[in-house]
Parts: structure tokens; C-alpha cells; sequence
């Protein structure tokens, strides 16, 4: 997450970005790396949903999708609840679906020449 004041400042103070803002930002680009990791927080985004959930969703076992959550968790990219016997989760924030977004609309961007 960028930290409260570089998102006061705007866009530009991103230049003044901190060595511990420059790690924060790449652990996370990290995390987000991994094509099943990005897949596992592309589901949560719309609406909570369960590991069993996700893992029909995105094809994958449930236990590989639990420990990409606990990654996601950790990184705060997603939140979970518990209800009854199950956990549900979503996307952390809107700035988690802001930043998904963001990227996908460059990288659909053509190419200037």
C-alpha cells in the first residue's frame, strides 16, 4: 500500500519515495507476479468469496489457493472474515482494485512509436 503521505501529495511525490516505500512497492509487484497469485486476487475483487470458491474459479486446488491467500493477507491485498465454518475474502480496499485496474488500462495501451 503507498503510504498516507505519499497519497496526500499526489502522484509526483512518488519521486520522494523512501528506500522502505521503494521495498514496500516491489514486494508487492512481486506477489502480484505470480500468474495463479493474480488470478486468486482477481476473483476476490467484486464480492467475498470462499477458498473453495476461488479454487473452482480459477481452476486450481484449494490448498494452493489458501496459501496464495495467506501471502495476499500478509502483503494486506486481501482481508478475510469468517463465517460459519468458512473464510471469505475480498479485496483489501478500492486502492487494491484501483491499482489492478490502472494496470490492466496500460498494458492495453498501444505502444507509442
Amino acid at each position: 500500500m503507498q503510504p498516507a503521505r505519499l497519497r496526500r501529495q499526489g502522484a509526483y511525490a512518488l519521486s520522494g519515495a523512501t528506500d522502505t516505500d521503494v521495498t514496500i512497492l516491489a514486494e508487492t509487484f512481486r506477489l502480484l507476479g505470480d500468474p495463479t497469485r493474480l488470478k486468486v486476487l482477481l476473483a476476490c475483487l467484486n464480492e467475498p468469496v470462499a477458498v473453495t470458491d476461488i479454487a473452482r474459479r480459477i481452476e486450481a486446488s484449494p490448498s494452493l489457493v489458501s496459501h496464495h491467500l495467506r501471502l495476499l493477507r500478509a502483503a494486506r491485498l486481501v482481508t478475510g472474515e469468517r463465517r460459519n465454518k468458512q473464510v471469505f475474502y475480498e479485496a483489501a480496499d478500492e486502492h487494491v482494485r484501483h491499482m489492478l485496474a490502472d494496470m490492466l488500462a496500460h498494458s492495453e495501451e498501444e505502444a507509442e512509436g
